[in-house]
């Protein structure tokens, strides 16, 4: 049901005043697509990185004169594996009694505001990190008691046990919010003398004249939302660095532009993806059992398309449940909707009763880097390196990254200290070359267990699908663990493998009924997401014709439907026959799915003002602190 604005709260209203909810009628069909191109194409894109501002009469006159400051090591994002590097130069340089500057800059208003929570964490690497973490309080609450899993049909589940040695083995792990566990971290790198920046997103990188990284520079602030400055206009700060760690999380867009300008891509394959939706819930307490993992395949997915769910009981004082579903971003049928498969499979026979007498709490959605070991771009160049989910570690099979991530962090660290303090310390750049941080990673842990997990995820591409994989799993990955003497290959980019519309068959997905499913405008109500509406739409179209000349009339409009936020919508003109894209940036997650899916790779999403985006900090923020964060940014 159609929830009306004027029930919503204020700040609700306010984040959500441009969501209209996508009806069916909007979901265009091939037959709709010849009266979609316009004579005329309305400006969409006013973002400077696609207009200069070198051509724009407004900016004359305006001081673009940026401050500087200099640091030892700068680290791009505030999630586990940058907090991670920071908190072990940190230590390193207390154990050798060193002196070393470490700033870390996040886009979230908050320390962990931006981290989705409801993991399972392997907690080796942050054991490594924190040996002493129970009688420092670590919020690891939840350790795993019983695990399941199943593949399901339409209705019925079928279930499939968990041998010792699997990936999907559970044992030793612990269910954590992991937004809660990024900021209680984020506290113990500030005692440790971290400069630590949330509000601030690094939207720029910065060069020597050699070509080596020299750093970056925050975002300005105060631009108007049709590319013009404000009064209270401001250029951001320029942090500059021996050594910048980008540890920006799933698809980072200024990794992108490292890719392109240190050729980093080229002994690798293209990344894949999937999309993760979570939602976290209070239920009966007669359904609750904190420890217990849940994980299924299947139902609603075909096996053609990877994805799952997990479902994870939390130990905490209200019985609470965390589950999401992922979604394959490598999917071929553009009439699917992630968010709507979501919402159908929670109506499952076998989780439904879970469900049933709870309420929702919150919402969100995230990419998820799937590519694995073949996907990983080299991770050093003058001046940075690339650590955590920005050039992918997540192992696949297991549905974990955070271990990784941390550890790659953690070998950063240690790699660039024994750089940063080497008496014999040579450098043919500006910026520092770490060519040992590679080298130690791939002696470490992580290489081995990515190594060993390698062919699972392309191995869902034979015909037999996502059972292919599964069987794949237990012939060659139980048996031989991995020690197989090949490496199979993914099919290519996930932007290239949507088919066009008139050759897919539309999904008539079911109405939510407002208790076990719901409708796109509430869930982004419950993510707590806020931008300052009066801002360039961070959003931006290389070809403000593209979206309706070729998305629209060739794949009917799938940005309306992939993305998990509703920020993409086919409107009516007003003046004339056909349609014209809507983007709605204030709604506006984060996840960088619609950069990854788009077929006609026409989306580059940007860095919005900071402080803007989702509030999950442990997916569970009121409205009230969501508040306090943009006053507190604001400075009134």
């Amino acid at each position: 049901m159609l929830v009306p604005l004027a029930k919503l709260s204020s700040p609700a209203h306010q984040c959500l005043h441009a969501l209209k909810i996508i009806k069916k009628d909007c979901l265009l069909h091939p037959g709709a697509a010849r009266w979609a191109s316009a004579s005329v194409v309305p400006r969409i894109t006013t973002h400077y990185t696609i207009c200069p501002r070198e051509k724009d009469s407004r900016w004359e006159g305006v001081n673009m004169e940026r401050f500087a400051e200099e640091a030892d090591v700068v680290i791009v994002g505030g999630g586990p594996a940058g907090l991670s590097a920071a908190i072990r130069l940190k230590q390193l340089a207390a154990k050798h009694e060193k002196e070393i500057r470490v700033c870390l800059v996040e886009k979230a208003a908050q320390i962990g505001a931006h981290t989705l929570s409801g993991a399972c964490l392997e907690p080796s690497a942050f054991e490594e990190l924190f040996p002493d973490w129970k009688e420092k309080g670590a919020p690891l609450t939840t350790p795993v008691t019983e695990d399941k899993f199943g593949i399901l049909t339409e209705k019925f589940r079928i279930p499939v046990p968990i041998l010792p040695g699997l990936p999907m083995n559970n044992h030793g792990n612990y269910i954590v919010r992991l937004g809660h566990l990024v900021s209680w971290m984020g506290q113990q790198a500030e005692e440790l003398g971290v400069e630590v920046y949330p509000g601030y997103a690094a939207a720029e990188v910065l060069y020597h004249e050699d070509g080596s990284v020299k750093g970056i520079a925050t975002n300005d602030v105060g631009i108007q939302k049709n590319g013009a400055p404000k009064d209270t206009f401001e250029r951001g700060l320029e942090l500059h660095a021996k050594v910048t760690i980008f540890s920006e999380g799933c698809h980072g867009h200024l990794a992108k532009q490292l890719y392109k300008k240190f050729n980093l891509r080229t002994d690798c394959e293209p990344q894949t993806y999937g999309i993760g939706l979570k939602e976290l819930w209070i239920i009966d307490k007669k359904n609750w059992k904190p420890g217990k993992v849940e994980h299924t395949v299947g139902w609603p997915l075909d096996r053609h398309t990877y994805g799952g769910s997990f479902l994870y009981h939390l130990n905490e004082s209200e019985p609470t449940v965390a589950l999401g579903f992922v979604v394959g971003l490598d999917y071929q049928n553009p009439y699917l909707s992630p968010f709507r498969e979501f919402q159908r499979w929670k109506h499952h026979p076998s989780i439904q009763p879970t469900l049933e007498g709870g309420k929702r709490i919150a919402y969100g959605a995230r990419a998820l880097n799937e590519g694995g070991l073949q996907s990983i771009p080299k991770l050093t160049f003058p001046g940075g390196v690339l650590i955590g989910c920005s050039p992918g570690f997540m192992n696949v099979p297991k549905i974990k990254g955070t271990h990784t991530a941390m550890k790659s962090g953690i070998l950063a660290a240690e790699s660039i200290f024994s750089k940063l303090t080497s008496e014999n310390l040579q450098s043919e750049t500006l910026g520092l070359h770490v060519p040992e941080y590679e080298d130690n990673l791939k002696k470490s842990w992580v290489w081995k267990e990515l190594y060993a997990v390698r062919n699972i995820r392309p191995s869902c591409h034979s015909p037999l699908g996502l059972y292919g994989g599964m069987i794949y799993t237990g012939l060659f990955y139980w048996i031989l663990r991995g020690m197989e003497p090949w490496t199979l290959k993914h099919k290519g980019a996930d932007c290239d493998q949507l088919k066009p519309a008139k050759d897919c068959k539309p999904i008539e997905y079911p109405k939510p009924d407002g208790q076990i499913s719901f409708d796109l405008l509430s869930s982004v109500a419950l993510s707590g997401t806020n931008h300052e509406e009066n801002q360039p739409p961070h959003l931006t179209l290389k070809d403000d014709s593209l979206p309706v000349d070729r998305n629209l009339m060739i794949y009917s409009g799938p940005e309306q439907r992939f993305c998990p936020a509703g920020v993409y919508e086919f409107v009516p003109l007003e003046e004339s026959v056909g349609f014209r894209l809507q983007i709605n940036a204030q709604n506006c997650v984060h996840c960088k799915t619609c950069d990854i899916k788009d077929p006609s790779q026409n989306i580059n999403w940007v860095v919005p003002e900071g402080g803007g985006g989702p509030a999950y900090n442990g997916m569970q923020i009121t409205f009230t602190q969501r508040r306090r964060a943009c006053v507190h940014l604001s400075g009134d």
